[in-house]
């Protein structure tokens, strides 16, 4: 592949339809995206020598700088984007960024609502417990097809033609499907079980997660599921740390804890009623755990990240 400023016409994407100048990003809120009419995304050309503070969105942010690096602070984890590399930051997630003084980068702002409704996402949704950082050495064999994905959308998307909406989404369940097979490479997640098993396995872990997105505010314990995936409960746990780097109780709280997340940004919910709505038992193990989760409280997280203040009738 040649190199990404030779691939690159940038006068092609200095487009007014997509200007980020117009980004309002305020400390620790959430960041209302205004997407373009009748689309679900936003894409810049972004050479602005500064940053953008601490804030998050419900939009799946991927960065992918051109010329120069761009730093990006994640729940205080530091990646420093070199050209070519491609970052990839779940909705929800805290993210802070810092631009050199010259410099080019690409920022995409994606709704994946429609796409995390599809059978099956659930299994990718696991892959954004965490911001993704591909490059050719943590990516080697998907990392030129996310890249050519990308510049795909993009072209797309500036483009504009008649179903250029339509062709953007099947990009992206295209991106989503190459990162979620190059994660489930079988004879690498389980090198120790028979290969015709593998696939199996896969199956039922995505099986599995399907059915904890669908079910996390009930009371589902690790025998149920164990039993469901057809596992001992000692084998199933063995696995599913394997499959998804979480421990069965950890995940069901990551998931409950992203679900509190967004019903935190309605002011018509307390807190107890975020707590249960997220499937919760009680209101101090909910406040106990965000705390463990998200180093606030959930009060606390309700006033830095979107500027309301609660009151305390409603706590």
């Amino acid at each position: 592949m040649s190199s990404i400023k030779e691939q690159t016409n940038y006068d092609n994407f200095n487009s007014v339809n997509s200007d980020y100048r117009e980004r309002l990003v305020s400390e620790k809120s959430e960041e209302k995206v205004t997407f373009m009419p009748n689309s679900m995304h936003r894409i810049w050309l972004n050479d602005l020598p500064v940053g953008f503070a601490a804030h998050w969105h419900s939009a799946l942010e991927i960065i992918v700088p051109m010329e120069n690096d761009y730093t990006v602070i994640v729940d205080d984890v530091t990646y420093v984007l070199k050209p070519g590399h491609i970052l990839i930051v779940p909705p929800g997630d805290v993210h802070e960024i810092k631009a050199p003084e010259t410099g080019k980068r690409f920022i995409f702002l994606m709704n994946i609502s429609i796409i995390s409704k599809i059978d099956g996402f659930a299994g990718v949704q696991s892959l954004f417990t965490h911001p993704l950082h591909i490059t050719r050495e943590t990516y080697p064999l998907v990392y030129d097809d996310v890249y050519q994905i990308l510049v795909q959308i993009r072209n797309e998307y500036f483009q504009k033609n008649e179903y250029s909406e339509l062709n953007i989404q099947a990009r992206l369940i295209d991106m989503f499907v190459k990162l979620a097979e190059n994660h489930i490479h079988a004879d690498e997640l389980f090198p120790t079980v028979k290969p015709y098993k593998q696939k199996e396995y896969v199956q039922k872990f995505n099986q599995t997660l399907e059915y904890i997105d669908s079910h996390y505010t009930e009371d589902i314990s690790l025998d149920d599921i164990a039993f469901r995936a057809g596992f001992s409960k000692f084998h199933f746990s063995r696995l599913f740390k394997i499959y998804t780097n979480y421990t069965f109780c950890d995940y069901l709280c990551y998931r409950r804890i992203k679900a509190a997340e967004d019903l935190l940004a309605n002011p018509d919910f307390s807190i107890t009623d975020v707590a249960m709505q997220a499937g919760f038992s009680s209101i101090s193990t909910f406040n106990r755990l965000f705390k463990q989760h998200k180093g606030c409280t959930p009060s606390e997280y309700r006033s830095k990240h979107t500027g309301y203040r609660a009151t305390r009738k409603e706590i």
